[in-house]
C-alpha cells in the first residue's frame, strides 16, 4: 500500500486555480518565486493554464551561453518556472526571438516565382505524352488468332522476327 504522500505527488505540479483577488495574485507569485510586478496569467479560457504564469519566449538560444546556469544543458536555474510551450522552445528547435535570413516578401516572391515556373512547363509540355512509349504486345501462334475465337481458314502467318542475314521483315 502507498502512502497518500507519494501516490499524490503530482499535485505538486498541477497549477492552481485561476487568481481572481489581489492576495490571491500575491500568493501566485510567490509560489513561482516571481514578484508582483513580473506575474502576468493566461487569460482564464478553459485551456487549464489557470494561476500559471505568462513567461516571455526566451528559447535556449536566446540566453546567455556565459551564464552560470545551474543546469547548463538547458541553460536553466533549479526551480526557474517554465514556459507553457517549453518543449517547443529549447535550444535545437523553434526559437521565437530569431531574426528569418530572409524577408517575408522575398520568401514568397521566390515561391511564387518556383510554382509559376513549375506551372509554366506544365502548360509548355501538354500536348506531348505523359508515358513510356511501348510497341504492341506480342503473342505466340499468330497473335492467338486461334485463341481468340478466329476463322482457321483466315488464320494469317504473323511474323515478329527472322533470323536469316539481310532479310527485312515487310
Amino acid at each position: 500500500m502507498m502512502n497518500n504522500e507519494i501516490e499524490n505527488w503530482n499535485k505538486d505540479w498541477k497549477p492552481g486555480p485561476y487568481p481572481k483577488t489581489p492576495e490571491e495574485r500575491l500568493a501566485a507569485a510567490k509560489k513561482y518565486g516571481l514578484r508582483v510586478e513580473d506575474y502576468d496569467v493566461y487569460p482564464d479560457d478553459g485551456l487549464g493554464y489557470g494561476d500559471y504564469p505568462k513567461l516571455p519566449y526566451a528559447s535556449g538560444d536566446y540566453r546567455s551561453g556565459y551564464e552560470d546556469w545551474d543546469i547548463p544543458e538547458l541553460k536553466r536555474n533549479f526551480g526557474e518556472p517554465l514556459h507553457v510551450m517549453a518543449d517547443c522552445i529549447t535550444e535545437d528547435k523553434w526559437d521565437p526571438n530569431a531574426k528569418p535570413r530572409y524577408s517575408y516578401l522575398n520568401m514568397f516572391l521566390t515561391t511564387t516565382g518556383f510554382v509559376g515556373a513549375l506551372l509554366i512547363i506544365y502548360i509548355v509540355t501538354l500536348p506531348y505524352p505523359w508515358f513510356q512509349p511501348a510497341m504492341p504486345k506480342q503473342y505466340p501462334f499468330n497473335d492467338l488468332f486461334l485463341e481468340k475465337g478466329g476463322d482457321p481458314k483466315e488464320e494469317k502467318v504473323v511474323k515478329h522476327y527472322t533470323f536469316e542475314r539481310g532479310t527485312e521483315d515487310k
